[in-house]
Parts: structure tokens; C-alpha cells; sequence
């Protein structure tokens, strides 16, 4: 008896280390798919993976069987009948991105390629711990709706939340603009009925900005800083493709870093916070305008505007400089206030430069490739990464 049951559990072993090496296998195939972004052929999956031409064979039609490859468009061939490129099916699965705010909703579609979709904002009078669930259950099924996606094909919704999030608490532990405290994560995904993940707004944005990155460059670059510029000022340390959370899951709450002991009053009740020197609500709601008007008004050469966009500048630098000390890494400026800073960059790198005893150049400072939206796209494609792990 105890021979067999040696020997039944041995079989049992090798047959699971065989099913987890087909799984690799053929996830293996579908990511080199997926990455080429154009039609490949059997012969360079082999080459590229150094896999047998029927492994690729069984593997590929294993794929095309369950809806996620197609053949796409013939390959060049230098004589005799060209070779079928096979293609990623984008619309295997979709994801959504919802970014919560203190006035408005907003709702993002993705594919598992990563393209978007669609886009749709809903402003709101305010919003509260206790209407949140049913608001972004009731928007979100119109969302869908409206796409005409169905159902069964949504991998998961991805939520981002401008505050501090403890995953192991399940809990929001504060949000100053949303005025959350203590809030548990299930009270804003009770009534949605697909997988739900929350996660911070700059977190997510960082990871959007991160997953966007090729192998070399993630291989040249394991760690960045990122810091979101809008209404709030957030931020999110990204090594090697994960977030560094600190002790209490708030180590990149740049925004309220004092910058001006006893200075402005900020969100968060405490005066010198970088948010009351740099968030966008001191150029928008402060002067009762909104963004473009401001930004257009500068370019005039309104004075009253320069002289408050150089104040901003001049302590966004402050906190670059800072934060260039702490952590010696790429800093990437997002959010929709990134996206008006290209002209200005020169001047803001001069004045960290000026700033700093050590940089020569200050190249290190950067714009987001996605300045608007990050947030929804991370936490969206959070499910993206995971479907393609499944695979």
C-alpha cells in the first residue's frame, strides 16, 4: 500500500509539472504574439522561442480554438506561397477603468491589447461613502451599455480613489478630497457584479506609465518616481514593476510633503503641503476659471497669472529637487497639469538644477506619455496583466 501510494502520488507530481510546462508553453507563445504587435509566422515563434514547429502548431491552434489569435495578414515571402501571420484577437476581453473624484465620474474601455475604447465623464453636485456603490454601479452598467459590450467578455473593473488604500485592511484609511475615513473598499464595490480591484490614483497611473515601457527599457530603468499632477497632488515609487507602499501603505503621499512650514492652508487641514502650492486648484478654483483659461491667459502675458504660475514652478522645483535627493531616480510629472508643462520644462529642470549641489542636468525630470487618464488605465489594466498570466 505504501509503494502505491508513493508511486500514485510520483504520477500525480509529474503529471501536474507537465500540465504547469504546457501552460508556460503556450503562455509563452501568446506573449511573443501579443508583444510583436504585428502578424508573426510559426517559422519566428520558433526561431524566437527555439520550440519545435509542431509544438508551435498544437499550441497555436489550441489558441485560435479558444478566441484569442487569428490569422492576420500574410507575411512577406521572398518566393513560394507567403506564411500566415498570426495576430492577438483584442477583443477576447475588456476592461474597465473608473476614476473617482470629489465632482465627477469617470469611465474608461480597454481592450486586453491595451487600446481604448471609450471614454465618458459624469460631473456630480458631490459624492458620499454612502451613495458611492450604487452611483458606480448604475453608471457603470450604462457604460457598458452604451459600448455595447457584452457582459461575459469584461475581465474587471479597475477603481482608482485619491486617497490611502490598505489592501490587507480592505479599507480606504483616508481620503482628503473625498473625505473618506476608514472606509471599507467592499462599501464602494458591493454592487458590481465583475471582478473589482481599487487601488490609489498616482499608483495606478504609475503602473500605466510602467507597463507601457519595453523589456530594455524596464531593463535599463528598474525604478521611477512618479508624481500626479491635478486637483490633488499624489505620487507612486515604481521598482521592477511593483509599488513601494512603505509601513502604513503611504510612502508616496508626495502632496503633502511641507514644503512652507506654517504656509498655505491645504486639503488635509495642515498649512506648507505641496498640494496648497502646486495642485491645480490653485490656478482653477481659487480664480474661478478652468485650466485652459488659465493656460490661455498665461501665453497673453496676463501678470497676475505668470507671477502665480512662476510661485508654482518655483515649488514644484523645490519638491523635484527633494525627491530627486530621496530617491536618486527618473521623476515623471502626469496628470492633466503635465500636459500643459512641455514649454515650461526647460525652466523647471533649470531651476532644480539651481537647486541642487550635485546635478549637472537635469534630463532625469520627465513628462508622462499618458498625462490624462493614467489612473483609469493602470487600475484597468491590472486585469489585463492578469488575464494575460492566465493564459
Amino acid at each position: 500500500m505504501k509503494k502505491y501510494h508513493i508511486t500514485h502520488h510520483r504520477i500525480r507530481n509529474n503529471w501536474q509539472m507537465n500540465r504547469e510546462r504546457r501552460r508556460n508553453t503556450r503562455n509563452r507563445i501568446y506573449r511573443y504574439i501579443y508583444d510583436s504587435h504585428t502578424g508573426v509566422s510559426k517559422l519566428q515563434i520558433a526561431f524566437a522561442l527555439n520550440y519545435s514547429l509542431p509544438t508551435i502548431h498544437n499550441n497555436l491552434s489550441e489558441l485560435r480554438d479558444a478566441g484569442l489569435i487569428a490569422a492576420g495578414d500574410l507575411q512577406k515571402s521572398t518566393g513560394g506561397r507567403p506564411p500566415i501571420g498570426y495576430v492577438i484577437v483584442p477583443e477576447a476581453g475588456y476592461a474597465i477603468g473608473i476614476a473617482v473624484t470629489a465632482s465627477h465620474l469617470r469611465f474608461l474601455l480597454s481592450d486586453i491589447q491595451r487600446n481604448l475604447l471609450a471614454y465618458k465623464r459624469l460631473d456630480l453636485d458631490k459624492i458620499t461613502s454612502c451613495d458611492i456603490a450604487a452611483k458606480i454601479e448604475t453608471e457603470l452598467e450604462i457604460f457598458i451599455s452604451e459600448n455595447k459590450i457584452s457582459p461575459e467578455k469584461i475581465i474587471g473593473v479597475g477603481i482608482t480613489i485619491p486617497g490611502i488604500i490598505d489592501h490587507e485592511k480592505a479599507l480606504v484609511i483616508y481620503s482628503p478630497t473625498l473625505k473618506f475615513k476608514n472606509l471599507e473598499l467592499s462599501a464602494i464595490s458591493k454592487n458590481i457584479r465583475y471582478p473589482v480591484y481599487i487601488e490609489n490614483d498616482a499608483t495606478a497611473a504609475g503602473f500605466a506609465e510602467w507597463s507601457i515601457l519595453t523589456a530594455e527599457e524596464k531593463s535599463r530603468n528598474l525604478m521611477f518616481v512618479y508624481l500626479l499632477l491635478e486637483n490633488g497632488i499624489g505620487g507612486s515609487v515604481i521598482f521592477n514593476g511593483n509599488s513601494w507602499l512603505g509601513d502604513n501603505h503611504r510612502s508616496s503621499e508626495f502632496g503633502h510633503m511641507c514644503i512652507h512650514p506654517d504656509g498655505l492652508i491645504c486639503n488635509c487641514g495642515k498649512r506648507g503641503c505641496l498640494e496648497a502650492y502646486c495642485s491645480a486648484f490653485r490656478f482653477t478654483r481659487d480664480l474661478g476659471i478652468s485650466i485652459e483659461e488659465f493656460f490661455h491667459e498665461l501665453k497673453t502675458g496676463n501678470a497676475k497669472y505668470s507671477e502665480l504660475w512662476n510661485d508654482v514652478l518655483s515649488n514644484l522645483a523645490l519638491a523635484i529637487h527633494n525627491l530627486r535627493l530621496t530617491f536618486d531616480s527618473e521623476i515623471i510629472l502626469g496628470g492633466f497639469v503635465s500636459d500643459y508643462m512641455s514649454e515650461f520644462l526647460p525652466i523647471l529642470q533649470q531651476r532644480v538644477c539651481e537647486l541642487s549641489p550635485f546635478e549637472e542636468n537635469t534630463n532625469f525630470i520627465k513628462l508622462a506619455k499618458f498625462p490624462r487618464r493614467a489612473g483609469m488605465m493602470g487600475a484597468a489594466w491590472h486585469f489585463v496583466d492578469e488575464f494575460l498570466a492566465r493564459i
